[in-house]
This record gives structure tokens, sequence and C-alpha cells, in this order.
């Protein structure tokens, strides 16, 4: 008896102590300024292309866009993305695609994510598994080119380069650059590899990774935002033609269990990788971003707050093992069928059954931007600093 009160007695200083270090730490937060961001430099997929894909291959169409923007813009959603949510957070405007030049705005930085892009360069082709040509990698050689071409305009000021619409070289050190990439990674293994095969790739994946942000930093990014992955597992397009699944394959929210559980050891490992990073790139600022955490808690109570199962999808035509994705044409029983948008995509947690909707991106920003699902927890307006 006596040693479970000791116990408890320790619990609760445990407790206390904890609590009393996060109010420390909120009150030397709530002394520090905001950031002065001068603008954002954004790397990864789908999940954050502003319209990279889109220019570089064959352009969005309708209904993608249509919640928001009123048109396709080259997101694959029907209106914002969690980094557009995450740039009006901070105070910048809409960052705009790299690969689209045409009247395109970089005083603010540039985005190099594009659908489909891999940290590790994949053996297959966009028209065979979906998989973009700018892995990670070439991101990173592309925002070094860029910064170059910049410097070079500015210093040279050639008659014709408009460069106001370009960054000045003093704010690339005050730029957030934020990374949200490695679900292709995943969903390309589940394809092609076998599951133990996949798992001991992981290493290598994150070193890759890694090596991009030292070399980002070797550019002069000091303020980083890194994205974990999300539960890949639950997306419908994973669970369109599992059928009689084996007991256990399947979590109690009709989630793919070991792509989620693989999907949990790369975030893993990918945070151990920053916290490693941070002893490394002694100016950088870098912190984690728990995006799994937050998906799947949307996920796993999408009627509680306020939408439809997260399985059924809001644009496409999917009924009786026929799938016609969104903004595409197919013939079902001699009929041509357009894969349409619902009425409501406000209630959807599922765009086109890999993506989510504008509605989801909001719910799933207002649970991580403001630094609760951090480390270190600190919001995005506040990523700045490295020491608190």
């Amino acid at each position: 008896m006596e040693s479970c009160v000791k116990l408890t007695v320790i619990w609760m200083l445990a407790l206390f102590i904890c609590i009393d270090l996060a109010m420390v730490e909120g009150e030397k937060l709530g002394s520090l300024p905001r950031c002065s961001w001068a603008g954002i430099y954004n790397f990864g997929d789908s999940n954050s292309d502003t319209g990279g894909i889109s220019a570089a291959f064959i352009p969005v169409t309708s209904p993608y866009g249509m919640t928001f923007f009123k048109k396709p813009v080259g997101r694959l959603c029907d209106g914002r993305l969690l980094l557009d949510f995450l740039v009006e957070y901070i105070g910048l405007p809409y960052v705009s695609a790299y690969l689209d030049t045409i009247n395109t705005d970089y005083r603010h930085g540039a985005n190099f994510a594009t659908g489909g892009s891999t940290i590790r360069k994949q053996n297959e082709s966009i028209y065979q598994g979906g998989i973009s040509p700018f892995s990670l990698d070439i991101q990173t050689i592309q925002f070094t080119q860029f910064k170059a071409r910049i410097i070079d305009l500015w210093s040279s000021r050639h008659p014709a380069a408009d460069i106001s619409q370009l960054q000045r070289p003093d704010d690339f050190s005050k730029t957030l650059f934020t990374l949200d990439i490695g679900q292709n990674d995943l969903s390309a293994g589940f394809r092609t590899l076998g599951e133990q095969q996949l798992r001991a790739q992981l290493p290598d994946i994150i070193n890759d990774f890694a090596i991009s942000v030292q070399q980002l930093y070797g550019q002069g990014a000091r303020s980083f935002w890194i994205h974990n992955t999300g539960p890949v597992g639950c997306l419908p397009v994973t669970t369109f033609n599992v059928k009689n699944p084996k007991p256990g394959y399947l979590d109690q929210y009709g989630c793919i269990r070991y792509q989620n559980d693989i999907a949990m050891e790369f975030n893993k490992q990918l945070k151990a990788r920053v916290i490693k990073l941070r002893s490394e790139l002694a100016d950088a600022a870098l912190t984690y971003v728990d995006i799994y955490t937050a998906k799947y808690k949307l996920i796993s109570n999408a009627k509680k707050y306020g939408f439809k199962d997260h399985l059924k999808v809001c644009c496409g035509h999917h009924e009786n093992d026929v799938h016609i994705f969104c903004g595409k044409t197919g013939i079902v029983n001699g009929t041509k069928v357009f894969g349409g948008a619902c009425a409501n995509p406000e209630t959807y947690v599922s765009w086109d059954a890999v993506h989510m909707t504008e509605a989801a991106n909001r719910w799933v920003a207002n649970h991580v931007l403001n630094g609760s699902l951090s480390d270190p927890p600190i919001p995005a307006t506040h990523a700045c600093y490295n020491h608190l």
C-alpha cells in the first residue's frame, strides 16, 4: 500500500513538473515576436503541389478547384491545400509553382512540389505509376539554380529581367522552408515490394531526405517546417480492391493496418533524423510536424466532426467495382459517365480517393499550425526560433 502511495506521489510530481515546463515554454514563446517571414519555399508531392505537375504535364481540369478558386488552379483538391492554410496563417500570399512560369510572382518564394514526387528516385514513369520525375533531390537542385539566377539578376540588373517579381537575395535566410513528402515512396513500395523489403528501405529513404535538408541548409535555409506522412492505409484508393480481407488486415476504421504501421515506422525514423539534424545544423530551426496524428484523428472521428465516413469519395464515380476518377470520363454499361463532384464537398474527408477536401485540409491545419502536434511545440508563426 505504501509503495502505491509513493508511486502516486511521484506520478503527481512528474505531472506538475511537465505542466510547469509547458507553462514556462508558453511564457517564453509569448514573449517572442512573430517571425518576420519574407517568403516560403516548399518541397513535396501532390499534398502541397500548387500547380507544378499541372504545368509540366497535363493540366488539372474541372471540377478541381471548384470550392474556393472557382476554377482549376493546379491543385489536386476542390480548394485550398494545407500549404495554402499555412501561408495564410503566417501572413503570406499563396506560393507560386516554380514550374508554372507564366505571369508568376516569386517575390515571396516558390513551390517546387509536384504531384507524384518521391524522396528517392523511382524506376517508373509518371505514365506508368504516376510517379513524378521531380524527386526531392531534383527539387533541391531546382532551388539551388533558382537562387543562383535570382542573385545574378539582382546583381547584374539586366534590363530584360523584371526583378520586381523576384525575391530579394537578402531575404532567402528569412524564408520558411517546408517539406511534405514521403507518401509516394511508401505507395510505390506497396505496389512493387514486399512488406519487409519496404521496411528495409526506410533508413535509406530517410537518409536521402536528410541529405536534401543539409543541401538546403548549405544554400542558406535556416527555418524548416517538416511534415511527417499521413495514414496512407486509410486512403479510399488503397481499399477499393480489398475483398474479403483476413481478420486483422483492416483496422476498426477500414484502414489497411500494415500500411499504416509502415507509415508510423517511417515517421518514427524521420523524427529521429530531424532530431539528429538539429545537432548537425547548429544555426537551423527544425520543426517536426505530426500530420499523421491529426489526419488519423479526423479519419477515426469523421462523423463526430461533421464529416461523412472517410472512405466515401466526393469526386469521381465509384460504384459496383467501377472506378472513374475525378474529372475523367468512362463507359459504364455502354453509357458515357463523367467522374463529377458531389454537391457538398465540405462534408467529405476525401476529395478524389487520394487527396483530402479543402474542408478536411482546413481541419488538419487548425490542429497543426498552432504547434500542438509539433516538436518542439511551436506554431508556424514562431518556427524561426531554434532555442526556446
